[in-house]
């Protein structure tokens, strides 16, 4: 038997999708992944989300159907390029400026990931969803600093370690807290780029 779901036109979906202001929806967002953050994927749920911006739970599961959905649907919508729009004319100044940026939301962004962790490898939207905001866009902005460095001149284009440096900056920010049990700061983060990824790329 069809249901009623699948027999609604688009329009007649994205209407009844679109009934929450953008404020509204926002508060939903930020409700799930500050719950995520502080109490794990697992124990939030769509019902205590509901209890605590004081709305339906109906409201939720018409907007989003599932819980992976709807935390998918929070992630892409906090997708900001944090260390964006860095361009002090030099590859070592951007890379230090890139590593106080990246400093400053490491604890929130890590702690989201580590919550989520067991989470995205059942569920590949949710995995997408969260390489588009937490990885991607500061991949693509490292890559970005890197290139204007070739192009000054300053490493050349061919050098082997500029593949590795997004995975090298990113990674210790996700290591750290393992390993040490600290999160990165900016002490922390700009005594790493100056001993291990400026001598690794011939800069001082």
């Amino acid at each position: 038997m069809t249901s009623q779901a699948a027999e609604e036109p688009d329009s007649v979906a994205a209407s009844r999708r679109s009934k929450l202001t953008p404020q509204r929806e926002r508060e939903f967002f930020d409700a799930v992944l500050e719950q995520i953050r502080e109490c794990g994927y697992d124990s939030v749920t769509m019902e205590g989300i509901a209890a605590s911006t004081r709305c339906s739970k109906s409201t939720l599961y018409r907007q989003w159907k599932t819980k992976p959905q709807f935390v998918a649907a929070a992630l892409r919508s906090s997708r900001t390029k944090r260390i964006a729009g860095i361009d002090t004319g030099s590859l070592a100044g951007d890379l230090r400026a890139a590593a106080r940026a990246a400093a400053a939301w490491s604890r929130r962004d890590t702690k989201l990931l580590q919550a989520l962790g067991p989470a995205v490898v059942q569920d590949q939207e949710l995995a997408q969803a969260l390489r588009e905001a937490l990885v991607e866009p500061e991949t693509r902005a490292l890559r970005e600093i890197l290139r204007r460095g070739v192009e000054r001149g300053e490493v050349a284009a061919d050098h082997p370690a500029l593949e590795f440096i997004p995975v090298q900056l990113l990674g210790v920010l996700r290591a750290r807290p393992l390993l040490e049990g600290q999160y990165v700061d900016e002490e922390y983060f700009t005594r790493y780029v100056e001993v291990a990824v400026l001598p690794l790329l011939g800069l001082t």
